[in-house]
C-alpha cells in the first residue's frame, strides 16, 4: 500500500505554475528610479537598457516591451520628473490669478533649473534637449502648456489678466521662463574665457535678480 504523505517536491509539482509577472505588473517608478540614478551617476552616453534592466531587477525582454530605446525610457524620466516639479509647485491659491501664474512660473524655472536631472543633461549631454527645443514637443511641454492656458483663463475670469486668446500667451509665457531656466545661468555667471572684443558688460548679476525680472516682465505682460 502506497503512503498518503506527499513529499514538499511532489505537492510543489502538483500545485499549477504560477503565471509570470506580466511587464505591466513593474511598477513603473521603479524603473524610472533605476534610470534616474544611473544617468546621474554615469550620463546619458552611459545610459544602456542591459544595464537599467540589471538595476532594476528585470529582464531586457520586459523593458523593451515598455519603451523601445533608452531615449524613450529617457524621456519618460524626464517629463515624470518635471511634471512632480510642477505638481510640488502648484499648492498656491492666495491672491488673483495673474499672480498664482507668475508666482508658479518663477518657482518651477527656478526648482527646474535647479533640478539635478536637468543639470546633469544640461552639463554633460545637452544634445538630447535639441530636438525638443528646435523640431517638436515632448509630453511635458504639453503638459505645461495645457496648465499655463488653465491658468491664464482663471485669471481672465477674475479680471487680473487681459482678455484675450488663452493659446499664444501660454506659448510665449513658457518661451520665456524656458529662456530663463536654460540661459539664465549663463547670464548670472560670471564670464569665463577670453575676454570677447567690443564693450563690456557692467557688473554682475544674481539669479535671484533675473528671477525677480522675470516675475515683473510676466506681470506686466499679462496684465489688463
Amino acid at each position: 500500500m502506497m503512503s498518503q504523505r506527499r513529499t514538499p517536491a511532489l505537492d510543489a509539482a502538483a500545485r499549477p505554475a504560477e503565471p509570470a509577472r506580466a511587464a505591466n505588473a513593474i511598477p513603473e517608478d521603479r524603473i524610472l528610479d533605476c534610470a534616474h540614478d544611473l544617468l546621474l551617476a554615469v550620463g546619458m552616453r552611459g545610459l544602456n537598457m542591459a544595464e537599467i534592466a540589471r538595476r532594476a531587477g528585470i529582464s531586457r525582454a520586459t523593458l523593451y516591451r515598455r519603451w523601445p530605446n533608452v531615449t524613450a525610457l529617457t524621456a519618460a524620466l524626464v517629463t515624470r520628473e518635471f511634471a512632480a516639479v510642477v505638481e510640488a509647485n502648484m499648492r498656491d491659491d492666495t491672491g488673483t490669478g495673474r499672480e498664482r501664474l507668475v508666482r508658479l512660473v518663477v518657482r518651477v524655472a527656478g526648482a527646474l533649473r535647479d533640478h539635478p536631472l536637468l543639470r546633469k543633461i544640461v552639463d554633460v549631454d545637452p544634445e538630447f534637449l535639441l530636438p525638443y527645443l528646435l523640431h517638436r514637443r515632448g509630453r511635458s511641454t504639453n503638459h505645461q502648456l495645457a496648465l499655463l492656458e488653465d491658468s491664464l483663463r482663471a485669471g481672465i475670469a477674475d479680471g487680473s489678466v487681459r482678455p484675450g486668446e488663452v493659446a499664444p500667451r501660454a506659448r510665449a509665457v513658457l518661451l520665456t521662463a524656458w529662456s530663463f531656466v536654460l540661459t539664465g545661468p549663463v547670464l548670472a555667471s560670471p564670464a569665463t574665457g577670453p575676454t570677447p572684443p567690443g564693450p563690456a558688460p557692467t557688473g554682475e548679476v544674481s539669479i535671484e535678480a533675473l528671477d525677480a525680472e522675470l516675475a515683473a516682465l510676466l506681470d506686466r505682460y499679462l496684465a489688463p
